[in-house]
């Protein structure tokens, strides 16, 4: 009885998923994983009581910079190697470079905390002289949102602090978005918040990428009423709906709104964000398809399902 209790309480714990859900945010089957795991040591999960393995979003993470590096040609074999030495930077050597980077996360929270928007800008602007700006979102604003989120969370971060740095990067990745290339074709997504979410900035993030791959792109942005998403969909004739979750969603989102959304819908549902994992099991029962957090991983995931 003792042991079944605290299987349930490792199952329970707070920012850790087991295989299934990791192979269905990543598109990495369980025997895969494994296997990277057993054969070439990438990634190391954490060993329940049970023998079961349980996953982090650091590796979680991981699982999507080595499947970014297999879409590259490298062989599985090379691909540990390659981890370490962060070849896709050029110039100082990884440690150095793994600085840099957090260097830029640390200045941007104190400039954040200061509540200094030049500081912002110099160091956002620094970044981009040297490195392109795929390698700035990943490297910098997807790792600072992360950290962003882990303060608000935690009590660490203002309310204020929050407003301050969504409206300077509103800003910046919206000129990105109305400045973007207008001659795709590919298929069209149309992308909303859920209901009463108001992070609309890894929305917008992922709308920028998607555009990269060719995809058209309708943004309807924060705290989307589901209910309105049917006539929305008929009138873009968009071939598929991607949602975000950020915060925790009322409960009638996952039991009883998306289910009926994708009932009304004749295309395919997807859902990314933090609550894609911790709302796993709700979420597959409503029809969605998860695509986790990973924009890269997302997008390719939503290609096998469009067929692009």
């Amino acid at each position: 009885m003792k042991k079944k209790t605290k299987d349930r309480a490792e199952d329970q714990a707070p920012g850790l998923f087991p295989i299934r859900t990791v192979s269905e945010l990543t598109g990495v089957n369980p025997i895969t994983l494994r296997a990277w795991e057993t054969r070439y040591g990438l990634i190391k999960p954490i060993r329940k009581s049970s023998g079961h393995r349980l996953y982090t979003q650091e590796h979680i993470d991981l699982i999507n910079r080595v499947v970014g590096l297999l879409d590259r040609g490298m062989r599985i074999g090379q691909v540990n190697a390659e981890i370490m030495a962060d070849k896709p930077d050029e110039g100082d050597s990884a440690d150095q470079k793994q600085d840099i980077w957090q260097r830029h996360i640390n200045g941007m929270i104190a400039a954040i905390i200061r509540f200094d928007e030049f500081g912002l800008e110099r160091i956002y602007g620094e970044a981009l002289s040297h490195y392109p700006v795929r390698t700035v979102t990943k490297k910098l604003l997807g790792p600072l949102m992360r950290e962003l989120g882990e303060r608000w969370e935690t009590g660490r971060g203002s309310i204020a602090e929050e407003h301050f740095f969504g409206f300077y990067l509103r800003n910046k990745l919206g000129a990105r978005f109305h400045h973007r290339s207008q001659n795709q074709s590919g298929p069209k997504l149309l992308l909303a918040c859920l209901p009463g979410d108001l992070h609309e900035i890894g929305l917008l993030l992922f709308a920028l990428g998607a555009s990269d791959h060719g995809y058209q792109t309708v943004l309807l942005g924060a705290n989307m009423p589901l209910e309105e998403l049917p006539a929305a969909v008929k009138k873009t004739a968009c071939d598929a709906l991607v949602l975000s979750g950020v915060i925790e969603p009322d409960e009638s989102v996952i039991k009883d709104q998306l289910p009926r959304l994708v009932a009304r819908l004749s295309i395919p549902v997807f859902l990314g964000g933090a609550i894609a994992a911790t709302h796993f099991d709700g979420l597959k029962k409503s029809g969605v398809h998860l695509i986790g957090t990973d924009i890269n991983s997302g997008i390719k995931q939503i290609s096998a399902q469009l067929g692009h």
